[in-house]
């Protein structure tokens, strides 16, 4: 219909210029406009009193308006209007027909798969029009681009889809090819992450559109997708942790489905969800135990559901490297009481933690226990950062903020801030408030704001309640269904004493309040980030009631101790540690590797000497050597390829002067064949956008007839330029038509005709 009114399509008007083939300038044409425009004026104007009968008020600038229009529109035919477009050159142009053959592609659908549809548009008369016009080559992509034949040769096995390097290495070889133009054959669904922005430059620069046609549904009518799972790449062994699991689904909204955790099928956690909003992200969280020490591969999957229609995409593979090693805690007490030693046994029966503490007995002596050595803090505190930089978490109890020297103030705070430990601070008589650490150094490391006044610790009995983050929190998860865990909390024993802290920081959370007298609230168990490392406080000295009041059987204290211990070391960093962007890499070659390297002081060591050994599936080996990260001391970078999917394990270590400054190990598992599994829907907007950005159309299967008309409109490769044409256009004629015919009607309508 486009074509019958304007001649020409519309990627003619989109790629062409306007212009006049008169031998006349533009401005000659205008003066005439407005010399018949002032004539037609005038005319009107000196007829006014004949005609004042019928043409008053608005009457005779209506006629003006439509005599002055039908005028300019004939002086324009008088000019010659043209379109000017550039148009390839018969059979000097090259078009590229790229097809996708990843294994998406293999869908079947109500037309058949996505492959099928593809080699129906090609040999429904595409090819053999372009031919016509142009020399063709094809192309398949998957992993990445290779020429083929025939469409024959598309199979849709390609375990991934890398669009954007594909027409990365296409725009490569258009240096040398005359290549005017790009027929894109695909679903869209790219799992490599996208197509840069370089890839996109360099297609504009050298103007080649592509034209992209889409096959498959935009969105599945029943299917649910399991799009994200996040857990923690390290844990020791025996923690909680928790699995985040983002899902959408279509056709299931307010359904129920079972969510499990497993380990080479056996169930590690598994709990029941109701479906939200249709197509709407969706968070779940299902917690687990991490067990023993080794690399742990889990699958978290969403149970199949009646009707769905892909169910590959319902679970998806992680790893977890638990870790043997058992990180220190140092606990500084100022006085003998119950605390201590209920903590000290709670983390002594726990084989993930080990601790070492340091009494004052009196205001000149210690008492230390838990040393590798007998003469070990003798002098009590450490006062060098390379002794107390050693452990991975800090423990001060009820001992005064002026029982540190100032330099050991700044240690405390850098414990957290550089090395990256946990520091928890802990009520009492001599502690927080009335201990002075409102006023000292460490008052940037607390997670609360001290009140400026003493008398903050009471020795009367508090009970305990969770906030709400508390009932998320693995730190305070004593049952696994949030109710429960928050009713066994409110029965626990009343603690022999509390603390008031004060107001939380931004930033910081409230864990559990202490309630005392069913009304009056105080934080009781804060938490925080702080630099690289965090901060609580436990604003009590009384938590051992829950030991001694309950059954001997009963394991709260325990529980919650080794949780809240857990939690302020298990991330506390060694001297070097490796890592990988994910630990289950899918469809994907290249690993890159990243090591963070640090002096005994925990100082970025940018003078180190990083080597990766890596060990593969049968038996393969290779060393590489990391190089320093540009812009970040202390961080090393390499790549490597990993040619088989399996487990691997990388051990990096790091030394400098010849000596050895430490070592990490981690796992990491590369899979085939997983990433087209998920988001197989036709990505139509990407599709869109590529078309949009580099000149080129989107097309849908069904229209793709039209394209081996329009391709021709390009300015890539060899072109010429045609002038078109346009004042025998229809719409011109019928236009002078309706202002004639407008003119009349009024005319007649008022009488003056």
């Amino acid at each position: 219909m486009f074509e019958f009114f304007f001649k020409y399509s519309p990627t003619v008007y989109e790629k062409g210029s306007f212009v006049l083939l008169s031998r006349y300038p533009g401005w000659v044409l205008a003066v005439a406009v407005s010399m018949a425009s002032g004539l037609l004026g005038w005319l009107i104007w000196r007829r006014r009193e004949r005609l004042a009968a019928g043409l008053s008020g608005w009457r005779p600038a209506a006629v003006w308006a439509l005599q002055s229009s039908l005028a300019a529109l004939l002086l324009l035919l008088l000019w010659h209007p043209a379109i000017s477009v550039a148009t390839l050159k018969p059979q000097q142009n090259i078009v590229a027909i790229v097809v996708d053959d990843s294994r998406s592609m293999a869908l079947r659908e109500d037309g058949g798969t996505r492959r099928e549809q593809a080699a129906a548009v090609l040999n429904g008369g595409l090819i053999a029009g372009l031919r016509k016009r142009f020399q063709v080559r094809m192309y398949r992509f998957g992993e990445r681009l290779e020429r083929i034949g025939e469409i024959g040769q598309v199979t849709a096995g390609a375990q991934a889809t890398h669009l954007g390097d594909s027409l990365k290495q296409l725009a490569a070889e258009s240096a040398a090819l005359p290549i005017g133009a790009v027929v894109l054959l695909s679903d869209g669904a790219d799992n490599s992450g996208g197509i840069g922005l370089e890839t996109i430059s360099e297609i504009r620069r050298r103007r080649i559109p592509v034209h992209a046609i889409g096959f498959g549904r935009e969105q599945f009518a029943r299917d649910v997708e399991l799009s994200d799972v996040t857990v923690p790449a390290r844990a020791l062994a025996d923690s909680r942790l928790s699995a985040q699991v983002t899902l959408r689904q279509h056709g299931y909204a307010q359904q129920k489905a079972r969510l499990t955790v497993s380990e080479a099928g056996k169930v590690l956690a598994s709990r029941e969800i109701v479906f939200g909003a249709e197509g709407e992200p969706q968070i779940e969280t299902v917690h687990f135990n991490a067990g023993v020490a080794g690399a742990r591969g889990l699958d978290v999957a969403v149970a199949p559901l009646a009707g769905e229609e892909n169910l590959n995409n319902n679970t998806v593979a992680r790893l977890i490297n638990v870790e043997a090693f058992r990180p220190r805690l140092l606990y500084l007490e100022g006085d003998p009481r119950w605390e201590l030693k209920f903590i000290r046994r709670a983390v002594e029966e726990d084989r993930s933690l080990q601790i070492t503490s340091i009494l004052r007995t009196t205001q000149n002596k210690i008492y230390v226990q838990g040393v590798d050595k007998p003469k070990e803090f003798e002098d009590g505190f450490p006062t060098a950062a390379e002794v107390l930089f050693r452990f991975q978490g800090l423990i001060i109890g009820d001992v005064e903020a002026g029982y540190f020297t100032p330099a050991q103030q700044e240690l405390v705070r850098q414990f957290a801030d550089r090395r990256g430990g946990g520091v928890l601070f802990l009520g009492g008589r001599a502690a927080l408030a009335d201990g002075g650490y409102g006023q000292s150094p460490l008052a940037d490391l607390l997670p609360v704001v001290l009140p400026t006044r003493k008398g903050t610790f009471r020795r009367d009995p508090a009970a305990v309640e969770l906030t709400a983050a508390g009932r998320d929190s693995l730190i305070c998860r004593l049952e696994e269904e949030p109710e429960r865990n928050a009713q066994r909390w409110k029965k626990l024993p009343a603690l022999a004493d509390y603390q008031e802290t004060g107001s939380a920081k931004p930033g910081a959370l409230v864990l559990a309040e202490s309630v005392v007298g069913g009304r009056q609230r105080s934080p009781l168990l804060v938490t925080q980030n702080f630099g690289r490392g965090r901060s609580a406080v436990m604003a009590t000295g009384g938590s051992w009631r829950w030991k001694m009041l309950q059954e001997h059987t009963d394991r709260t204290h325990e529980m919650f101790w080794q949780q809240l211990l857990r939690w302020l070391v298990g991330e506390s960093p060694s001297q070097v540690t490796v890592s990988t962007p994910r630990q289950v890499i899918a469809d994907e070659a290249r690993i890159p590797l990243r090591a963070e390297v640090r002096d005994k002081a925990y100082a970025p060591a940018a003078d180190a000497r990083v080597e990766a050994r890596i060990l593969g599936p049968d038996g393969a080996s290779a060393s590489v050597t990391l190089a320093p990260a540009q812009g970040e001391p202390g961080v090393y970078q390499g790549e490597w390829a990993a040619e088989k999917p399996g487990s691997y394990l990388v051990e990096a270590a790091a030394a400098r002067d010849g000596e050895e400054l430490g070592r990490d190990v981690m796992a990491f598992r590369r899979e085939d064949g997983v990433a087209e599994n998920f988001r197989a829907e036709q990505n139509r907007e990407l599709l869109e956008k590529l078309a949009d950005e580099t000149g080129g159309r989107y097309y849908r299967p069904r229209d793709a007839a039209k394209l081996a008309d329009e391709i021709s409109y390009s300015e890539a490769g060899i072109t010429t330029r045609e002038a078109r044409d346009l004042w025998d256009m229809p719409a011109l004629f019928l236009a002078l038509i309706a202002l004639k015919s407008a003119e009349w009607l009024l005319r007649r309508r008022w009488g003056v005709v």
